[in-house]
């Protein structure tokens, strides 16, 4: 008789999508242990807290269970994580997808970054949580922009050879999964430490010659000043390519881009959300902004406010400015952190009211939805959230006429 539901493993996925990628190889390596892993982020302070939480609240819930903690944050500072008294064991990112690091016992696990080579391939054979697929195609980053913790977490720049990515997302398209995103911490870098350099844009080329069966492919967030040409051909010209962009902006200010180490200037951006939207009027933008950076001035933040409109952001991710220790921002003369909460109170009001006005301008038009679980909700090719009429089979592909605007997300009826 097999162990009772709250026997089996749980993998609590925190911060981007490479981790629920990674999730996803950590069940399966658990089998059918009784254990939780929190698969943490650093991206922020309140990144780390809220990894805290989710441990406090795993114990609570699965008291008996094994607590095991891996992710950024129990990379760049295990002992912290050793130290709680809810978790049993820390595993650090550059172990987390091995085998015998989940097979060992010792309380702590942290290999240094500067040992590993190449990463483990992943073994997940599909994912039992989400109706798209996570595919890691590229991790580690060799930028070291001022504000940034993660090159601590995990490491120097490392892709995947194409041929492995190919296979792994035939594989997981024959497991059912129409929708593919392609992720990295720094995606756009993909092959410039593999024989050849061969770049983002060939990978994707590869992908959709070779897995004809793949039907919506997505990539996470890109680096707007490694766009380049091939890519660009890609992004507003291949149907299989779903329009939607992400970019990581961060600012829009050009000395504050210039304080973070960051290598694109506010016409760079503008530039290139414009060739996109001129090809692809379709394409929705998406963004990274941070709020509050050190020696940030009314005037500066005012530029990355009016970046919103400049570059048509409709999906939004906003950070109030967190120093993380060993970084170089968190030396440099700090915002108040009241100042920075308000700045990014106001970006997060302006980005709701776009993109309110965004899904307005898509009532009447058919959208094409990947249908989520429970099955009466999912994402349009663009990612606007849609709510449907009846509920259908997740990991379908419903064509909606949409007739409203509820809630923050799209209604429409499926066909």
């Amino acid at each position: 008789m097999p162990p009772p539901s709250s026997a089996l493993p749980e993998v609590i996925s925190l911060g981007c999508r490479l981790n629920i990628a990674e999730s996803e190889t950590i069940r399966t390596l658990l089998g059918r242990r009784d254990a939780v892993v929190v698969n943490s982020c650093a991206v922020t302070n309140e990144a780390v807290a809220g990894t805290r939480r989710a441990i406090r609240r795993a114990r609570r819930e699965r008291p008996e269970a094994e607590l095991i903690v891996t992710g950024c944050a129990a990379q760049i500072d295990p002992q912290a994580f050793a130290a709680m008294p809810e978790v049993d064991r820390v595993v650090g990112n550059a172990d987390k997808l091995l085998p015998e690091a989940w097979a060992g016992s010792e309380p702590v696990r942290v290999s240094d970054w500067s040992a590993v080579q190449r990463d483990t391939p992943h073994l997940a054979p599909a994912f039992a949580a989400h109706v798209r697929a996570f595919v890691e195609v590229q991790n580690g980053c060799d930028h070291r922009c001022t504000f940034c913790a993660i090159p601590f977490g995990r490491g120097p720049a490392r892709s995947a050879p194409a041929g492995a990515v190919v296979a792994r997302v035939a594989e997981v398209v024959a497991a059912g999964h129409r929708e593919v995103v392609l992720t990295g911490v720094d995606l756009t870098s993909y092959g410039q430490d593999l024989p050849g350099q061969p770049s983002l844009g060939q990978l994707v080329e590869r992908i959709l010659t070779h897995v004809p069966a793949l039907e919506r492919l997505r990539l996470s967030s890109l680096d707007s000043i490694e766009i380049d040409d091939r890519l660009m051909a890609l992004l507003t010209g291949e149907p299989r390519v779903l329009p939607h962009v992400h970019l990581s902006l961060q600012a829009g200010n050009d000395l504050i881009l210039k304080r973070m180490k960051r290598r694109h200037l506010r016409a760079d951006a503008v530039a290139m959300v414009a060739r996109l939207k001129a090809a692809r009027p379709e394409i929705a933008i998406g963004a990274d902004l941070i709020a509050g950076f050190p020696t940030e001035d009314a005037a500066m933040f005012a530029d990355t406010l009016a970046l919103l409109d400049d570059c048509d952001i409709v999906h939004a991710h906003i950070f109030p400015f967190s120093p993380r220790a060993g970084t170089p921002a968190a030396r440099m003369p700090q915002v108040n952190p009241a100042v920075a909460r308000e700045r990014a109170a106001r970006l997060r009001a302006r980005a709701a009211e776009r993109h309110a006005a965004w899904l307005r301008g898509l009532v009447g038009t058919r959208q094409r939805v990947l249908v989520e679980r429970p099955g009466n909700r999912g994402h349009a090719e663009a990612f606007a959230e849609t709510g449907l009429d009846r509920t259908m089979q997740a990991g379908t592909i419903a064509d909606v006429a949409i007739t409203g605007v509820e809630q923050g997300r799209l209604v429409g009826v499926a066909a």
